[in-house]
């Protein structure tokens, strides 16, 4: 059975960050929960992660991508590249099933099983089975409102929730800023 779950956006904008996921998990045609934790604080606070996939995969991806960040001294886009490199060459981390979206104040990535890492140009991010719908509504808030960067999380995640099957409406945001 196909586990579906998970919407993940997150904005940089007017010097603050923020990230946040849905909480609906899905097995194949069931709702199995309604509230999960998708969204991660890392590096002291000064970094947010979220993952959609595998849960399993992605705890085992962001415990490499701490490490990355410690290794690092927590510079960013070391260690999401370092993490990329990792998961694409190490023969275990290449099976695992999960995307991470990973923001800090300045700075946006995704990172995909495949070795991609984007950084997007609008620094707006988006993963997971509703993530086109929230990234397209982000894109839309980011550009014709006034809204803050965790507005237009919260707005672009009950867009999505609105279209996508595997999108609630139990949303979790976090914010950082400079």
């Amino acid at each position: 059975m196909k586990i579906r779950s998970t919407t993940i956006v997150g904005i940089i904008k007017d010097g603050k960050a923020a990230l946040g996921g849905d909480g609906q998990v899905t097995l194949g045609n069931t709702v199995m929960k309604h509230n999960s934790m998708k969204i991660r604080k890392l590096h002291n606070g000064k970094i947010l992660c979220g993952f959609a996939g595998s849960t399993a995969d992605a705890f085992t991806l962001l415990q490499r991508f701490e490490e990355k960040l410690e290794q690092y001294n927590g510079n960013v886009s070391r260690a999401v590249v370092e993490l990329a490199k990792d998961w694409r060459t190490d023969k275990y981390l290449r099976r695992l099933e999960a995307m991470l979206a990973i923001i800090s104040e300045e700075k946006a990535f995704i990172v995909s099983g495949t070795g991609d890492v984007i950084e997007p140009e609008d620094n707006i991010v988006a993963i997971g089975s509703g993530g086109m719908y929230a990234l397209a509504a982000a894109k839309m808030l980011k550009k014709y409102s006034r809204l803050s960067a965790k507005e237009i999380v919260e707005e672009a995640l009950n867009t999505a929730a609105e279209i996508c099957i595997y999108t609630n409406h139990k949303i979790t945001v976090e914010e950082i800023s400079k």
